[in-house]
């Protein structure tokens, strides 16, 4: 259990009071008040906390075992808010864990609890689709119980697929159509299930778990001090892996109260841009690969201008992709001397910036052909990005205004003059949009940052803060924490059991919420549109399967 204090500003009792009567008892988490509710109660609890206290965004969903028991954990946040926060903490038997499904209330519960399922073996009642979600229907057994036996054969037999509609409405003029696995350069490892009515896309089903490396796993086996960090480049091979160590940073930070210094704040703040630009060009070169069809242009400018950011981020950090420049604490060291040069190469990038957008504009935004194939293609309204627990440029494109650098402020960006930027279309030409008005506003963010690095006294350039060698936090502390990553929001939960490795730690990928929302988007449109739409939503698999 936990045994932490949350502090007064995420007391959350106004969150607690409308489930009052459901309520087992009370923990606290570092991040958030924590309720025990019975696992037959799972729907009713949820859906009060969703119209009531308006927590509409499940935002991770964690299981894990213990010595007597399993428990399931269901992190909610609301949209307008996310420092309004509540954990739902379901235990069931160790002999026979079932519970109440939150697919029903939350949709975007429903892949999570498949992955528990999978790994795990938690039956969730009444929901929706409870097969295997990483591993093949055959697999035998469950690889994150403690009496799994890691030594038996892991042979499974073929099993012929499946049409996935079988019902009146398509009948036997249904064709099954089987989309990749891709190569990882074609946006990740991912394989579509594909039902065609014609030409028109009738029923998908995302198969994942093909580029699965125990991630979370490996950082259980990690020291929090020296160990987890380089871990969090892997999620991400587009470019945005500092910010994924800035995910893992926040988290662990909190979980031992490790106060960062202002000047470190602002180099991770500027370094976290940068990479957010990398991320972004990547998107945007593809996209134009995806949709026009051609080696455009476009994708030979967006390698271009990530080379420049490169090797920026290459002579602050020394790795052009794998970073591990951050630290618990700060950075791993000040910027590169010297200085003037450094601070002479970013502006040079920065002013030429504006320029190279607007050709981006050009060739892009203002393509005829381009225009066809994505405006009115792949369309997510609000409620449905909501719904999946979509975030980043997927539900900004849908016009769901949530950024946690300015919503759940950390680093920098509270003291810095930015924009979070949205479009209403709802569809694959918004989130381009977004994309590329984000690259400008990540520009704004490092010009003030590179303003502030530039007068900042010699005197006061404190990078690390000072922590011990070895971390071991209280046993029974738990924590959810996340940031605001290049595609959404990548968050960590973590539960010590007071040594240095964690108990339990859990990434939360923005990815795998987009890629679960992609048959909402794709069914009754037409298999281009399809290919236009999964590019769109910008996924990393390393984040999906992890």
């Amino acid at each position: 259990m936990s045994q932490s204090v949350a502090t007064p500003a995420r007391e959350g009792a106004d969150l607690v009071e409308p489930i009052r009567e459901y309520v087992v008892r009370e923990e606290r988490h570092e991040n958030a008040p924590a309720v025990v509710i019975r696992a037959d109660e799972v729907q009713q609890v949820l859906s009060t906390l969703q119209t009531e206290a308006g927590l509409d965004h499940c935002a991770c969903v964690t299981a894990q075992e213990y010595a007597d028991r399993f428990e399931t954990i269901y992190h909610l946040r609301g949209y307008d808010d996310p420092t309004r926060e509540l954990s739902v903490v379901v235990p069931t038997a160790h002999d026979d864990p079932h519970s109440e499904s939150a697919a029903p209330v939350y949709r975007t519960a429903e892949w999570h609890e498949r992955e528990a399922h999978d790994l795990l073996g938690i039956d969730y009642d009444d929901h929706p689709d409870l097969r295997r979600l990483l591993l093949p229907e055959t697999w035998q057994g469950h690889p994150l119980r403690r009496e799994y036996d890691q030594s038996q054969p892991q042979i499974v037999t073929f099993r012929e697929h499946r049409k996935l509609l079988e019902d009146e409405r398509t009948g036997p003029e249904t064709m099954h159509l089987n989309v990749g696995p891709h190569h990882p350069s074609t946006h990740g490892v991912l394989h579509l299930n594909v039902e065609l009515d014609g030409e028109q896309v009738a029923a998908v089903d995302p198969d994942i778990g093909y580029i699965h490396r125990c991630e979370e796993q490996l950082c259980q086996q990690g020291t929090y001090r020296h160990q987890i960090m380089p871990y969090p480049d892997r999620w991400d091979w587009g470019g945005a892996g500092l910010l994924n160590e800035w995910a893992y940073a926040r988290t662990a930070e909190a979980l031992a109260d490790i106060d960062v210094p202002e000047y470190a704040q602002v180099v991770r703040t500027m370094c976290g841009e940068l990479a957010r630009i990398l991320s972004h060009m990547l998107a945007v070169a593809t996209y134009a690969l995806d949709v026009v069809g051609e080696f455009t242009a476009v994708f030979q400018w967006g390698i271009r201008d990530r080379e420049i950011v490169q090797d920026i981020l290459e002579d602050l950090t020394g790795q052009r992709l794998m970073f591990n420049y951050l630290r618990l604490g700060g950075v791993a060291w000040d910027l590169p001397e010297p200085r003037e040069a450094f601070f002479g190469n970013v502006q040079e990038f920065l002013d030429g910036l504006s320029r190279k957008l607007r050709e981006y504009h050009d060739m892009l935004t203002e393509n005829e052909i381009l225009q066809l194939r994505t405006v009115d293609t792949g369309y997510l309204d609000p409620e449905t990005a909501k719904a999946y627990g979509c975030t980043g440029p997927v539900a900004r494109g849908s016009g769901v205004d949530y950024d946690l650098r300015r919503d759940d402020p950390y680093g920098y960006y509270d003291e810095l003059n930015w924009s979070v930027v949205t479009e209403d279309g709802g569809d694959n030409f918004a989130r381009l949009l977004v994309r590329l008005r984000e690259v400008e506003e990540s520009a704004k963010i490092v010009q003030q940052c590179l303003d502030l690095l530039r007068e900042w006294p010699e005197s006061d350039r404190e990078i690390q803060a000072n922590v011990p060698r070895t971390l071991r936090p209280e046993p029974g502390t738990e924590i959810y924490r996340a940031v605001e990553a290049a595609k959404g929001e990548l968050g960590i939960y973590i539960r010590s059991d007071g040594t240095e490795t964690p108990a339990r730690f859990k990434i939360r990928g923005p990815s795998f919420s987009h890629v679960q929302a992609l048959s909402e988007m794709a069914e009754g449109e037409y298999v281009p549109d399809l290919v236009a739409t999964l590019g769109s939503l910008d996924t990393i698999m390393g984040e999906v399967d992890r």
